[in-house]
């Protein structure tokens, strides 16, 4: 017998078989809304393989992937999509594509998922290319190339994630624009207050009765920065008023702010070059200035072990890091439970993971209008806009 879901839709007696385990956990609802969504995922790499497993595992209704590169060398070792008959010289010779290769790996993990595949340059792609997708998700993209993306989100109000590795070391961002969900919890005599945080409120709360106890129904709001204002904006004052805390915070972020910076200026990664280091290691430090961090916390040794790791894929970062986005995917999609907000770096090194709220000095008198407006961004996906000024 089918269950029913949202907006007439049923779940066969045969999907809830198979997803039994989530439904369990997470509601049919909840797996309803995950079955009618349609993701696109950019770049096909170690971290992306990761990401794609997860959500076509959890039954989402359609995923396309998107690379126009070649498979590599690099790919045979960091890829587990590629066939075991492909780990040999022949598909670089053949010159096959990543995505076209990956494909029918991913379709045979979930064959109910729609699975596109789209062989073209992203950065070719139009802004209304992103309206079709519920959700978005670049992987292994330069820094404008995400800027250019998440503007183009914007304009559809879609969600975005841009992530990355760089060997041990690997970060996820989110932007939601402006997100509900909704949490349960035994209800307290306590009033809740409806600004928890800069970014989060409590936009509604109701009660349910479960044998002798009362639950809430608390829907919440979380509000997003754009990637190119939140690479700019400060910690807030809690990690930084403290000695104790400003030690704290990963140099990591530093660093990631630099090679963005480098890059930007330089067009490309940096390299072991004297002229490319002392540019480097003066970015990354102005940035761990401007973050307000101890000096003492961003010494040679990370520089070195992070110039060290850039273009390298480690299979368990990957696992982390893919496995992470893919869950927040998920409670996005279902609109249960708090989601990333808003900068997720890992150190494997010291296996620490640490999520920073990055948004303007005052984006607690900010609302949703000033937000939504996004500076030009370089290497820009071309806009169409006719006359009267619609895309």
């Amino acid at each position: 017998m089918a269950e029913p879901g949202e907006n007439g839709q049923t779940i066969s007696a045969d999907e809830i078989a198979l997803y039994d385990r989530q439904i369990r956990l997470w509601g049919v609802q909840a797996q309803e809304k995950i079955r009618k969504a349609n993701i696109l995922l950019i770049t096909m790499k170690a971290l992306a393989n990761e990401v794609a497993k997860n959500l076509v595992l959890a039954g989402i209704g359609s995923l396309t992937i998107i690379d126009h590169e070649p498979v590599t060398e690099a790919d045979l070792d960091a890829q587990f999509f590629l066939e075991e008959a492909h780990r040999d010289e022949e598909i670089i010779k053949q010159g096959k594509n990543r995505a076209e290769v990956a494909g029918p790996q991913i379709h045979k993990m979930n064959p109910r998922v729609r699975l596109n595949i789209d062989t073209s340059d992203i950065r070719t792609k139009q802004a209304d290319f992103f309206r079709q997708f519920d959700l978005v998700i670049a992987t292994e993209l330069d820094y404008e190339t995400n800027n250019t993306i998440n503007a183009a989100c914007r304009l559809f109000n879609r969600p975005f994630y841009a992530a990355g590795l760089h060997g041990f070391y690997g970060y996820v961002f989110a932007d939601l624009i402006s997100h509900d969900f909704v949490i349960e919890r035994a209800k307290s005599n306590v009033p809740s207050q409806r600004q928890e945080t800069p970014t989060r409120s409590i936009i509604d709360i109701t009660t349910k009765k479960e044998s002798d106890k009362t639950i809430e129904l608390v829907t919440k709001r979380e509000i997003y920065s754009p990637l190119r204002l939140a690479n700019t904006s400060p910690l807030p004052e809690d990690y930084t008023r403290l000695p104790r805390r400003r030690k704290q915070v990963t140099p990591l972020l530093s660093c990631l702010r630099a090679l963005w910076e480098f890059e930007k200026s330089s067009g490309h990664k940096p390299t072991f070059s004297h002229a490319d280091l002392e540019k480097f290691t003066k970015l990354a430090r102005e940035a761990h200035q401007e973050l307000r961090l101890d000096m003492a916390s961003l010494d040679s040794a990370f520089l070195r072990n992070f110039l060290q790791n850039l273009g390298c894929e480690l299979s368990p970062v990957a696992a982390f890091l893919g496995g992470s986005l893919a869950q927040d995917v998920i409670n996005v999609l279902s609109a249960r439970e708090q989601p990333l907000q808003n900068m997720l770096l890992f150190d494997g090194e010291k296996s620490i993971g640490p999520i920073y709220p990055l948004h303007p000095f005052a984006f607690s008198e900010m609302g949703m209008e000033s937000l939504g407006a996004v500076p030009p961004v370089g290497n820009p996906i071309p806009i169409d806009v006719d006359a009267s000024g619609a895309v």
